[in-house]
């Protein structure tokens, strides 16, 4: 896809769906910490389930050192409705040692720091990164963007890695850190991953998924 091409999707979806103040995060959190752990927790579930037990999780652990000392059994008595519950309390535990050996109880601004840290992966660097620091180094690539980038033509790969490349090279780095916010919002409310609304999406014009289907009809 051309760039003039993308710059028009990326302009439709910010008329599409208000952006808000940042940060825009679907996880509620209220420092680096808490959005670190949210999003390791947010994997294979959904953000409400994670925020529906975030309340518990920080009043018996409010920091990485509360964490580091945690009993695993303790711990996923509280996350296990999120499912995975027995390996991500192990990272949960480790990466909060880890922040507290390492990185002096903070956690850090840099993309090589964060994923060095159990758990934590490009696309829960590149969302701590940009919640919590402002900072943009890439796009986070989820289930509803990986599907969204690949049914528009912004990337034909189906690698999470690939898929970021595609897009960094398609949109300039001031809009990377909205363009996940975006692309999950149309991916939640138009382009479902079952009977996608492609009818009534404002993007189809440029859908290589809707030209794909449509000329069958």
């Amino acid at each position: 896809m051309k760039e003039k091409d993308a710059g028009r999707i990326l302009d439709i979806l910010i008329s599409e769906y208000d952006l808000p103040s940042s940060p825009r995060s679907f996880l509620k959190f209220e420092n680096p910490f808490q959005i670190l752990v949210l999003t390791i927790l947010s994997a294979q579930t959904t953000d409400k389930q994670v925020n529906s037990i975030r309340d518990e999780l920080f009043s018996r652990y409010p920091s990485p050192r509360e964490l580091a000392r945690a009993e695993q059994s303790d711990l996923e008595e509280i996350i296990r409705s999120c499912g995975y519950f027995h390996a991500k309390a192990k990272y949960l535990i480790e990466t909060a040692r880890a922040l507290e050996e390492t990185f002096e109880g903070k956690v850090p601004r840099d993309m090589d720091s964060l994923v060095s840290l159990p758990g934590v992966g490009r696309k829960t660097a590149n969302i701590v990164l940009n919640h919590a620091f402002g900072i943009d180094e890439g796009i986070a690539v989820d289930t509803h963007v990986r599907r969204v980038a690949r049914r528009l033509g912004l990337s034909e790969s189906t690698d999470p890695d690939r898929i970021e490349q595609d897009l960094m090279r398609l949109f300039p780095r001031s809009d990377w850190g909205k363009l996940n916010y975006l692309l999950i919002r149309h991916g939640r409310s138009i382009c479902t991953a079952r009977k996608p609304r492609c009818e009534s999406c404002s993007l189809n014009k440029w859908c290589g998924y809707y030209r794909k289907v449509f000329s069958k009809k």
